[in-house]
């Protein structure tokens, strides 16, 4: 659940717009739907994955401005998880560890 809600608060942070006045699940459903899309947009050769030149040139500022802060390994390209795993680190206090996946219940 952590792991979703972590995406989810990625895909919403890349969205161009922000809304401050808005209250509900519909608003942010919009906001993570319009980033997902534009995520889609910016991977000219739908790979799944975006290159710093996708990044500069797509309608993803979030990417585009921390760009090198979510690629960590160097790999010269960012996928959504490595903008949800960089989204949760700023989210943790300096030097906390990453959280522990949780267990399946299944």
């Amino acid at each position: 659940m952590r792991h979703t809600l972590l995406v989810i608060a990625a895909l919403a942070a890349l969205a161009a717009t922000a809304s401050h006045a808005q209250t509900g699940l519909g608003p942010i459903a919009n906001q993570v739907q319009n980033a997902a899309k534009n995520f889609d947009i910016a991977d000219k050769n739908k790979d799944g994955l975006l290159t710093k030149e996708e990044a500069e040139k797509g309608p993803v500022p979030f990417i585009r401005a921390h760009f090198d802060a979510i690629d960590k390994n160097h790999r010269g390209v960012v996928s959504k998880q490595d903008v949800a795993d960089y989204i949760g680190s700023l989210q943790r206090p300096q030097g906390a560890p990453a959280p522990a996946p949780a267990a399946s219940t299944h």
